[in-house]
């Protein structure tokens, strides 16, 4: 880590997770919040001796650096303060910036079996998690779900007390044996009889200290009754549902759906079978020729979705909130579980290593010839779409609820339909472009938002150079930027609330370092400012005046209000409490979910009602108001 790491982290914020504390009087005493919330999280780094300040950073360093860092090294080795210390010598360094000493620790990702990561000695009261608005105490059952992940023994070898053969469904068991036996004709296990087969797939298990045996979880899930799988004694939160939406009309929710309602036993086998199917049905891909010349329709392409599809089934968290969603769109694919990643994203994207939250699960749809053990999953994806040039599938980890989305774009890397969108936008701007900066247009325009972390997925360039390439194109009024931190990303500009204001000798987003001179040039040209935070905009605050300075407000006026501030443009919860002057969680849950469910407003991301981020328009009941 050197001074220039520090400040290009202070000029663009968003790179990975850091965090600026001021140190005087000491160590701060919620740097331990934290570092068990970046632990927890996706690692980060922390920067004592430079204070976060209105629209910028001062660097104002360390008294005694030398005995910050000892009593530092002291407290992250003292029990009483937290449980685990995830540093080595190299984590922890000062560093000089803008002439002044400063202390930075690089946390790390806390594996799956070291956390949670805890402030104090309860982790059911000291465990921290970050998200986009900072660190948030976890709760219990949130730890709860950390220490089960712990186990080196899989969460689907438990066997279920009072469960037996006949909460199976037969139909499924002699099924998935027919494929079995298809796959190895000669297999010594279809010598079997039903329970002693289903004992070595791992679905009927005995355990060897209490000599207790019975039907496991992964059986149960895999070929259970719905009923029986859902009993508050196995999963009572178990939920599969899939979703096509091919259809262009805005009124049609969806063009075929499948879910628990009773016509079919939904358990992970038979939602497999139907789902894949349907999935797969219509892409649009050349058949191969085999070597004897017999035509091969199975391509690459149908594996990757395979194992999409496979991947969600068996490393969802069956406890969790929201179940496994599939949901088939006419340019994308989108598959999200409950649970969050055993392996941080970098290690996924790089594979080679295997970690699955149900192992036997994995045997299971493995014995049948599908899944991957060899840590190459996401890579398969990776390579399906690179053949049809496609661009790239992205993974994404989002909390409260836990959830993991992977999202299968089946567009081109330059889409010609999106490059005349932005020509038709831009205009002779788009020409002056270069290749990379159009390929971020592009993801933006596809994919409704662009971040630095997508574009390390889509290219092979550096972070730095990426955030140099995003920033130029807000500078030039082509990219709006929303959001600070590891909550960047970048929409086309005009997309959302954020709107042209004055011009600045800064780039949008990029703070004010006290004593350091942070004004860059590209050319001749100073980078100048497109966009103005909603909080600060003008004419929003003119829509709002009628409830700003004004305590009481009767409840019809405050939602007429909403829904003109939220017209044509989305809005979160934090930027209408700024707008409006009212706590940000009070008109989140007083109004703003309310109005949702009534159909007054529109939610940003539907499939996620939690996010933190989650962003809020008018919708179609608004024309009655």
């Amino acid at each position: 880590m050197d001074e220039k790491q520090i400040l290009h982290a202070l000029d663009i914020g968003e790179a990975q997770d850091w965090e600026f504390k001021s140190a005087k009087g000491g160590i701060p005493g919620d740097l331990w919040h934290t570092y068990s919330g970046m632990a927890n999280t996706e690692g980060g780094t922390i920067v004592l001796g430079i204070r976060e300040i209105v629209n910028g950073h001062d660097v104002h360093g360390l008294d005694d650096p030398e005995k910050t860092r000892k009593n530092f090294w002291d407290s992250v080795n003292n029990r009483q303060i937290t449980n685990l210390n995830l540093l080595a010598n190299h984590d922890v360094q000062l560093v000089t910036v803008a002439g002044k000493v400063v202390l930075v620790i690089r946390v790390p990702r806390a594996t799956r079996r070291q956390r949670p990561v805890y402030v104090g000695q309860n982790p059911m009261e000291g465990t921290y998690r970050r998200n986009y608005e900072g660190d948030y105490k976890c709760r219990p059952e949130d730890v709860r779900r950390m220490l089960t992940d712990q186990t080196e023994e899989s969460q689907d070898t438990r066997i279920l007390e009072h469960f037996g053969v006949a909460d199976l469904d037969p139909n499924s068991v002699r099924q998935y044996r027919n494929r079995f036996s298809a796959r190895a004709p000669n297999h010594a296990w279809l010598t079997e009889d039903e329970q002693g087969f289903l004992g070595k797939l791992g679905a009927w298990r005995k355990d060897r200290v209490t000599l207790v045996e019975g039907l496991t979880v992964a059986g149960l899930l895999m070929f259970g009754r719905d009923e029986a799988i859902r009993d508050p004694a196995a999963m009572p939160e178990f939920h599969l549902d899939y979703r096509e939406r091919l259809s262009e009309e805005p009124a049609v929710r969806w063009t075929d759906r499948l879910t628990s309602d009773g016509t079919w036993v939904c358990n992970l086998f038979q939602f497999y079978e139907r789902v894949n199917r349907r999935l797969t049905s219509d892409l649009k891909i050349p058949f191969q020729l085999q070597p004897d010349m017999s035509r091969k329709d199975d391509t690459i392409v149908h594996e990757a979705v395979r194992e999409a599809l496979v991947n969600a089934l068996i490393h969802a968290d069956h406890r969790g909130q929201g179940g496994v969603v599939i949901e088939k769109y006419r340019d994308r694919f989108e598959l999200s579980n409950p649970g969050t990643l055993l392996l941080d994203v970098e290690q996924v994207w790089r594979g080679g290593i295997s970690e699955c939250r149900n192992k036997t699960l994995q045997t299971m749809f493995n014995l049948i010839g599908y899944g991957e053990k060899a840590g190459s999953g996401f890579d398969k994806m990776r390579q399906g779409w690179a053949s049809q040039q496609w661009l790239t599938p992205n993974i994404e980890e989002s909390t409260r609820p836990d959830r993991v989305r992977v999202v299968l774009p089946m567009v081109s890397l330059l889409p010609e339909e999106s490059l005349k969108r932005l020509r038709a936008r831009f205009g002779k701007e788009l020409d002056a472009l270069s290749s990379l900066e159009v390929q971020s247009l592009v993801t933006a325009e596809t994919e409704s938002s662009v971040s630095n972390f997508r574009m390390q997925q889509v290219t092979t360039e550096h972070p730095a150079d990426l955030t140099q390439v995003l920033q130029r194109l807000v500078a030039k009024g082509l990219l709006a930027q929303v959001g600070q931190k590891r909550g960047t990303r970048y929409e086309l500009a005009g997309s959302s609330a954020y709107k042209p204001g004055p011009p600045s000798d800064r780039l949008p987003g990029t703070p004010h370092i006290i004593g350091v001179d942070s004004t860059r040039k590209e050319g001749n040209s100073t980078h100048k400012a497109t966009a103005l935070p909603p909080e600060l905009d003008p004419e929003l605050l003119t829509v709002a005046q009628g409830a700003r300075g004004r305590r009481r407000l009767p409840p019809d006026e405050t939602c007429q209000i909403i829904r003109d501030l939220c017209r044509n443009r989305y809005l979160t919860h934090r930027q209408l409490g700024g707008i409006l002057d009212r706590n940000p969680t009070g008109l989140q849950e007083r109004f703003l979910r309310p109005m949702a469910r009534r159909g007054e407003l529109v939610l940003r991301f539907p499939h996620e009602p939690n996010r933190p981020d989650q962003a809020y328009t008018t919708g179609s009941n608004d024309q009655a108001k």
